[in-house]
């Protein structure tokens, strides 16, 4: 390889530590609860509408990148690499930003895949070049990968997980804030005992003296006209770290103006930005569709639905009373 010989092996360093984290990244997406990073930045950066792009989960799309990168090291293409190392820079460098300016939190394991990105990008343009495939290099770079884990586990160190009923859907596992009792909502803002119970959760929440973390899930019926419109301007207000506000104004909005032009200008009125909104749409339609999917997966077939601490609760018939009385008892 001559002077190629130090770019092209960053380059296969970079790749095999990018796949790593996003191989981290795939099992919390997949498992019970996140085992590499479960922290509130990184909960945020899951839940936020730029985690499905098209509806694919943010660690597919690094898979099969930084696969591709390594597959490259041993094929001839010049051109294609360079071309595949630019574009990842340019998306790693995006997703960089967006974290800083939009979502407002960070995911530790997208600190190392992004940078891995690109800094392969920095080596290819510098001669990296191609390497003669062999067991032995493959040997090395699946122990490099498997070393490359450990390190982030022992980085990130996820905190146990809290206690669960047996059963619990994954969905509402993966949801949960570590440091907070956490309520997940599976709701429809058209849905009217979704809106009479709001004003319970809340006046509970308040009177219960615990600190809640409270996990909007998506399930638009079809029956409801205006229901996918409400989802979907949700996700694009929580995307700019409204949610909470943009929550209060769907409920109480009249549901006949819950249109995709009023959902709109509900979402201006509380102070987002009209032109992110309008550029978060196509995100936001993926991230309904996999949580509708999750829910009714997990058996959710009426609303409202929700999970404090994991305990199910379907319908609005819990008194204010009985649902403080629930929330403190998770909460010990």
């Amino acid at each position: 390889m001559g002077r190629a010989r130090i770019p092209t092996l960053v380059a296969i360093a970079a790749a095999v530590i990018g796949l790593a984290a996003s191989a981290a990244s795939f099992y919390d997406l997949l498992g019970p609860a996140p085992a590499f990073c479960a922290e509130a930045g990184c909960a945020t950066v899951q839940h936020s509408a730029w985690a499905h792009p098209l509806g694919i989960p943010m660690p597919v799309l690094g898979l099969l990148f930084f696969a591709a990168a390594l597959g490259l090291s041993l094929i001839r293409a010049p051109r294609l690499r360079l071309v595949l190392a630019l574009g990842g820079a340019a998306w790693a460098s995006f997703l960089i930003i967006l974290q800083a300016t939009v979502i407002g939190a960070w995911c530790k394991l997208c600190l190392v895949a992004d940078p891995a990105a690109i800094l392969y990008a920095l080596a290819v343009v510098g001669g990296a070049t191609t390497v003669r495939p062999s067991w032995p290099r493959a040997f090395a770079s699946f122990a490099a990968a498997g070393a490359v884990l450990s390190v982030l586990a022992l980085w990130v160190r996820a905190p146990a997980p809290p206690s669960l009923p047996p059963g619990t859907p994954a969905f509402v596992q993966r949801a949960q804030v570590h440091d907070k009792l956490t309520i997940v909502e599976v709701l429809d803002f058209e849905c009217p005992f979704c809106r009479q119970l709001q004003a319970q959760i809340g006046e509970a929440v308040r009177r219960a003296g615990v600190d809640v973390a409270v996990v909007r899930k998506m399930l638009p019926l079809p029956r409801h006209a205006h229901a996918l419109p409400a989802a979907l301007a949700y996700c694009c207000a929580e995307a700019q770290g409204k949610g909470d506000a943009m929550a209060h104004a769907l409920f109480t909005a009249p549901p006949e103006t819950l249109t995709p032009e009023g959902c709109e200008q509900l979402a201006v009125s509380i102070g987002c930005d009209r032109a992110q909104y309008r550029r978060d749409l196509p995100l936001a339609v993926g991230r309904v569709a996999c949580e509708s999917i999750d829910a009714r997966a997990a058996g959710v077939t009426s609303l409202p639905t929700i999970f404090i601490g994991g305990e199910k609760i379907v319908g609005a018939a819990k008194s204010t009373d009985e649902l403080v009385a629930m929330i403190r008892a998770a909460a010990r």
